[in-house]
């Protein structure tokens, strides 16, 4: 059996990437700008998800450094 043109022989071992791009190659049915346009779009909500989540965190701790200087704060008062 022949392999297709655009997929590696059986013998050779594919890197991570090679493996992503064969994928997104494949469910594009062979068309190599489709592919390329799909990991782009694919990697920039990626992207605007890890911003998303950094900013979330950064909130979480602005709020806990607020909420620690309000504690110590009440706790002076309190002495």
């Amino acid at each position: 059996m022949h392999a297709r043109p655009f997929e590696p022989p059986v013998a050779v071992k594919l890197s991570e990437a090679e493996t992503i791009a064969l994928a997104y190659h494949r469910a594009a049915h062979g068309d190599p700008w489709a592919a390329l346009v799909r990991v782009v779009e694919d990697a920039l909500a990626d992207l605007a998800e890890a911003e998303r989540r950094t900013m979330q965190r950064d909130r979480l701790i602005s709020q806990g450094y607020v909420r620690s200087a309000t504690d110590r704060t009440v706790a002076r008062i309190a002495r």
